[in-house]
């Protein structure tokens, strides 16, 4: 049951599609009057008004409420403490221009504090703050760091596996349901394993430092840990490995949580068994797992931008403000982007003041190289070193940089219906944005209007919310009753999606008067033109009949689409997403980063967003990327794909698998072909050996003979 269904965020539409069309939920346009319980049945009567005004009644089993976000109390007593200022809904004071920055210098924040938002981007505005933070901190960088020192790694090539097991009881999670102490018995059994330890939780500091200790007086070689998930913990039991003098390779995890005591929990005896399973087929692995070197590449800190609109400017000066030198690359002859075609922002601020003073502010930085009317032709390098050849006015230019913001820009969608192009009476957002600002008497001299919503948004050959829209046409409907207040206004909509605060306009908007229409995507307005002028038909969905409106203007709030990406795309070996914008590593984890290390996304490019939260995106790629500038050399995983010389034959067909274009054709001597791994580049995930039909790709620490010894195991 919903009044407006607010799925504005990136795929978050095709999300309720899925939902609506493939998962059979009902989605009930309405309001709520009352829930009640049956004094008989006990059941929960729900009464509710339906869109065409009739008040209905449903009977439900449960009711979940989607409750709204306020401040606590706590929270406000801090930012009095604080001293920094709240908004009239407790929520922190910030700037469109400066999404993180509080009312008082070097406080910065993030999250729902600033305002109720979505997992991405308060894991957005998290890096954004880090980057003021970063900013305000430069001078002082790396001056309180002391670097962990390791003890000489043991050389264990040509000893006989000594493997140590370590079982986790995880609490409850695992040893409420399988026993450990029988599975820590049954590894005393298998070949090659010298010492067995059960632990209450083998993650604790505690335990780290007994198994640390275990490892020395044993004189363990390989490490066996029987608990939960590698994704989460085998880093920090590999460091435990470090720690001890071993090699972090000679590691292997048995996951008895996730693979065994969660999904049988009603099983104990049979879990007991699937343990036991696991552990024997873990230990096997374990005797032929070798130590992996872990080689360094030294870093270029310098940092490509591209793109110089108001996220590709806010980036560069995040960068160039903690002192990394930024190339900054725009393909018209200014700097701008869209932001110079918008009147104001959703809470009033005059954007071209703004730009203006950001595009003086880039061009008098000293760490900030501009390169107007240019594009990027090629590039190659890795995460930390970089080439990329810039073409500026036919002369190629080539710069060496260590990370790369991709910050692009999306434009707007040019109408083919509603009579856009032939009537100058009907035009786009960003045309009345130019007309209100130039005193257009089009505008101006209007009595009437009509704004279209989702003109080209949410329709199968573009089926996402382009975001910004409904905020902009209530927006501009205010902007022209304040010019006006007896002009006549009408909102068509699908779904008003003005969300968190800017309810506020939407609230406004209706108390001063504007009208708003609801349509389906199946019953679209129609717009028609004659002799006395533009006709606007629409069906009402309360009257339940079709209704015309005469406009003075006709404004449409027209879809941000991506531009042509592809060949950007293939310089960096970047993914799109079916829609043309360019794809993140994980929505949620990593919104600003591509899956290829190095390489960064902000602002339009990533998905249509207002202005504050480009910047704040803006920032928190900044953020990101300065986390490889600031190292003066990385390491590069040991866990890579690697190539036998001998059995390849130079079809390129790993070449043409690899997602991270970590693969190459080289000539060598003889002029024979081979493929070549750039180690820096590879994730080691295994399609290359996968595609291979010779044999000759593999990954280490994944080699046949390791993998098949737990297949073997798992038979035994």
């Amino acid at each position: 049951f919903f009044m407006d269904m607010r799925t504005y965020g990136k795929d978050f539409e095709k999300y309720y599609e899925r939902a609506r069309d493939e998962q059979g939920v009902r989605f009930i346009r309405s309001r709520i009057h009352s829930i009640e319980e049956d004094p008989e049945s006990h059941s929960l009567v729900l009464k509710y008004v339906g869109e065409n005004g009739d008040i209905q009644e449903e009977v439900f089993d449960m009711v979940v409420l989607s409750v709204g976000m306020e401040t606590p109390e706590a929270l406000i007593n801090t930012a009095d403490q604080l001293e920094i200022k709240l908004d009239q809904d407790n929520f922190v004071q910030t700037g469109v221009f400066n999404p993180v920055e509080t009312s008082r210098n070097g406080i910065y924040v993030c999250g729902g504090f600033q305002e109720p938002k979505d997992i991405p981007y308060s894991v957005m505005e998290a890096s954004a703050a880090a980057c003021d933070a970063m900013a305000d901190l430069s001078e002082a960088r790396g001056s309180l760091v002391k670097e962990k020192t390791y003890p000489q790694e043991k050389d264990v090539s040509s000893e006989e596996p000594r493997i140590g097991v370590f079982v986790c009881n995880c609490g409850t999670n695992i040893g409420g349901i399988v026993d450990v102490p029988k599975v820590g018995e049954y590894a005393r059994t298998l070949p090659g394993v010298i010492y067995v330890e059960e632990n209450l939780f083998t993650c604790s500091q505690d335990t780290q430092d007994k198994m640390k200790e275990a490892i020395e007086r044993e004189n363990l070689n390989r490490v066996v840990v029987a608990a939960c998930t590698p994704r989460t913990h085998e880093p920090l039991f590999q460091e435990t490995l470090r720690d001890a003098g071993l090699n972090k390779y000679l590691f292997e995890m048995a996951n008895i949580r996730n693979q065994c005591s969660w999904v049988h929990s009603k099983e104990k005896k049979e879990a007991t068994q699937k343990a036991q399973d696991l552990v024997r087929m873990a230990v096997a692995r374990a005797q032929l797992i070798r130590p992996l070197p872990q080689p360094t590449i030294s870093v270029n800190d310098k940092a490509l931008v591209i793109g110089g609109g108001i996220t590709g400017m806010t980036a560069a000066l995040g960068l160039a403000d903690q002192g990394f030198h930024t190339y900054l690359v725009e393909q018209s002859h200014e700097l701008g982007g869209n932001a110079l075609n918008l009147l104001d922002t959703w809470r009033g601020d005059e954007i071209s003041s703004h730009i203006k003073e950001m595009i003086k502010k880039v061009k008098d930085h000293a760490m900030i190289d501009i390169y107007t009317e240019s594009t990027v032709k090629e590039a190659e390098g890795f995460v930390g070193n970089f080439e990329t050849t810039i073409s500026q006015n036919g002369t190629d230019v080539s710069v060496k940089h260590g990370a790369v913001v991709i910050a692009v820009g999306a434009a707007e969608h040019r109408p083919t219906e509603y009579l856009y192009g032939e009537d100058d009476r009907v035009m786009t957002h960003l045309e009345l944005d130019t007309a209100l600002r130039n005193g257009d008497k089009i505008v101006s001299g209007a009595k009437s209007a009509v704004f279209i919503q989702c003109v080209g948004s949410r329709e199968p050959e573009r089926p996402y919310c382009s975001k910004v829209c409904c905020t902009h046409s209530v927006k501009s409907a205010l902007k022209l009753k304040e010019m006006n207040p007896e002009m006549a206004i009408y909102i068509l909509y699908r779904d008003i999606r003005t969300y968190g605060q800017r309810e506020a306009l939407y609230a406004e908007a209706r108390r001063q008067g504007v009208i708003f229409i609801r349509y389906d995507l199946e019953q679209k307005p129609q717009v028609d033109k004659s002799d006395e002028g533009i006709a606007v038909i629409v069906k009402d969905n309360i009257l339940g009949r079709d209704i015309a409106i005469k406009p003075d203007i006709v404004v449409l709030a027209s879809a941000i689409v991506p531009r042509n990406n592809e060949p950007l795309a293939q310089v960096y070996k970047l993914p799109l997403n079916e829609d043309g914008f360019f794809m993140e590593a994980h929505a949620k984890l990593r919104p600003v980063e591509f899956a290829t290390e190095g390489t960064f996304l902000a602002g339009m490019a990533h998905f249509p967003k207002p202005i504050e939260e480009s910047i704040a995106q803006a920032k928190a790629a900044a953020s990101r990327a300065s986390v490889v500038l600031s190292k003066e050399n990385l390491m590069v995983e040991g866990v890579v794909s690697h190539v036998n010389e001998i059995m390849c034959r130079g079809c390129g067909i790993c070449e043409e698998a690899c997602p991270y274009g970590a693969i190459a054709l080289v000539e060598r001597e003889g002029n024979k072909t081979v493929a070549n791994v750039q180690a820096a580049l590879c994730k080691g995930c295994g399609s290359c050996a996968v595609a291979c039909p010779t044999g000759a790709a593999s990954i280490f620490h994944y080699d046949d003979q390791e993998v098949l010894s737990i297949v073997a195991a798992a038979l035994n």
